[in-house]
């Protein structure tokens, strides 16, 4: 095996962790910022700790992600496929980036695994697409908008004899906590994507058997890519999801964050799904927001943020298939 295609590959598959991290910050510490709880600066170090911590966290996202979703292509064709694969995902979240909208690196990543996979004619797993990414990527964000609303109400009915202003400030210090939660969930789920790309590449190039434990090595690169991606911000999603949505106050961003970071643990550790965490957060805001009063909740911006979640998939397809034309043309 080319040892020069295996250290591209895994460049580039670090440099894709990279794009993740800054543009999947905001999801960590927009509420957080927004409420004034934290400083952004505060913020994104301990969304960057918490990142590196929550990447050790387990592994079966990124053996989800290994095997679950194509199979493991051989040769120089299978880096070919990998490599268009993180091509089409990180061009995708270079351009959600540019506009403010927070899209999926996940579902970026996905997409561009099956893109790759069907241009370079390697068998997609269909019912594992299906039922770890498809109906997790719709189901997810109904059950934060709903678990996003129901822990609100009951956070209003506990403190409604509460002074308005001492709660505030009580939820202020509290959301210290939960952004702190989503950043580790965010680790916990993001970095493992990525460790399933390098162990493929480590398995098609025969260094790493395809049941062996994840190395320690692959672990602490992703995870550091990861955190300093994110430490390095994104403030354009982070205005969307701060401000554009819904004015939160610190009660409601505390609301958002519990919900989000349950459903990121809950999805990784009992059903190994690869979850966005962008969809999750976003629609924990739009629940929790609907509080107020259903109009309270800016639904255009909302609707413009649901049309990139359905729209991320298939573009990174045709971007990941279009980069191994290219590919391929030239390497052949």
């Amino acid at each position: 095996m080319d040892t020069f295609a295996l250290i591209v590959t895994i460049g580039v598959a670090l440099g894709f962790t990279y794009t993740n991290g800054f543009h999947d910050s905001a999801n960590a510490i927009a509420t957080s910022v927004s409420t004034r709880a934290l400083t952004p600066r505060a913020a994104l170090a301990m969304a960057a700790v918490m990142n590196l911590a929550g990447a050790f966290l387990g592994q079966g996202v990124a053996k989800t992600v290994s095997e679950g979703l194509i199979a493991t292509p051989e040769g120089q064709k299978g880096m070919g496929i990998l490599f268009a694969a993180l091509v089409g995902a990180i061009i995708w979240n270079l351009v959600t980036w540019y506009y403010g909208l927070p899209s999926s690196s996940s579902h970026a990543l996905f997409g561009g695994m099956v893109g790759a996979a069907l241009a370079g004619g390697t068998m997609v797993h269909w019912d594992g697409v299906l039922s770890k990414i498809v109906i997790p990527m719709f189901l997810s964000p109904v059950i934060g908008l709903v678990f996003g609303y129901l822990v609100m109400v009951a956070i209003m009915w506990m403190f409604r004899k509460s002074n308005p202003h001492k709660a505030k400030r009580g939820f202020r210090i509290a959301q210290t906590v939960s952004a702190a939660a989503m950043a580790l969930g965010h680790g916990l789920q993001d970095a493992q994507k990525t460790m399933g790309i390098v162990v493929m590449a480590l398995v098609i190039a025969d260094i790493e058997g395809p049941n062996d434990q994840i190395p320690v090595w692959v672990k602490i690169v992703c995870a550091m890519m990861l955190s300093l991606g994110t430490y390095a911000g994104g403030w354009r999603i982070m205005r969307t999801l701060g401000r554009k949505i819904i004015e939160l106050d610190p009660p409601q961003g505390f609301a958002a964050e519990t919900t989000g970071a349950s459903i990121m643990f809950g999805s990784a550790f009992l059903f190994h799904a690869p979850i966005s965490t962008t969809h999750v957060i976003t629609s924990a805001i739009m629940g929790v927001g609907a509080t107020k009063r259903v109009n309270a909740v800016r639904w255009g911006v909302a609707k413009n943020i649901i049309l990139g979640w359905f729209i991320t998939m298939p573009a990174a397809a045709i971007v990941a298939a279009l980069s191994y034309g290219v590919v391929y043309l030239f390497f052949g």
